[in-house]
């Protein structure tokens, strides 16, 4: 009897080992899809709720050989949890304003983009990026992506967020900032708008990718409470 073989509608691959950037010693490898096709947005939330993040038009999740420590984390926005530190961050910027726009890539924004990574990341995989890099980072996406710019009364660009909207969830791709405005706290700041905003949306979540266990570059995250981490039996409440 003869059987007609069915092509499957979605390939994973494996990239190369690389250095991790976050654990010393450890070898960091991804697997990777591409978000195409007419259902890439319902792609997308499905592979988001198993800690899958977006980078481009590909979903990605760390496959390291010898390694589980980066752990997907989300906040339950309904439920988050306002502390006396968070206040005051959100007084001290009441001046700023927030524009909610398509994701399209400006040249004022390129400039924010490459004084944060001269002042933070020097030498790291984006601080060599051109303005067609960044362009590509902001734009090349086939889901629902929002660009949001953060201005002073004096109208200067102070912070940027990209991030993605879906149908139960926002979720942070990249923010940036200018590092000269210590005082406003201005990453964090960005978390909780968008909290605020996931909030007005009716959205449940606020997806912060990945989160490692005593790494410097991501304790931030952990501040945020409910934060729901995912594990071997689903997403599930972190106990501070």
């Amino acid at each position: 009897m003869n059987q007609q073989l069915q092509r499957p509608d979605r390939f994973f691959f494996g990239t190369r080992s690389l250095p991790c950037p976050y654990i010393p010693g450890e070898t960091e490898r991804k697997v990777v899809t591409d978000l195409t096709g007419a259902n890439a947005e319902e792609l997308y939330e499905r592979l988001s709720r198993a800690g899958f993040r977006r980078s481009h038009n590909l979903a990605y999740r760390p496959a390291c050989p010898s390694c589980n420590a980066c752990i997907p984390v989300r906040i339950a926005a309904a439920d988050f949890q306002m502390t006396k530190s968070f206040r005051r961050v959100m007084s001290v910027n009441t001046d700023l304003t927030a524009t909610d726009t398509d994701a399209v890539a400006t040249t004022e924004q390129y400039r924010l983009f490459s004084a944060h990574q001269r002042a933070r990341h020097e030498g790291g995989d984006m601080s060599g990026m051109a303005f067609n890099d960044y362009r590509a980072m902001v734009e090349d996406t086939p889901v629902t992506s929002r660009t949001v710019e953060f201005r002073d009364p004096e109208g200067s660009l102070v912070a940027v967020m990209l991030m993605d909207r879906m149908e139960d969830s926002l979720s942070a791709v990249y923010s940036f900032f200018d590092g000269q405005l210590a005082r406003r706290s201005l990453g964090t700041f960005m978390i909780l708008w968008m909290v605020e905003h996931a909030r007005a949306l009716g959205l449940p979540y606020v997806y912060l990718g990945y989160w490692i266990d005593g790494s410097d570059k991501m304790a931030y995250k952990a501040r945020f409470h409910p934060l729901e981490a995912l594990g071997e039996n689903g997403w599930a409440v972190q106990t501070p």
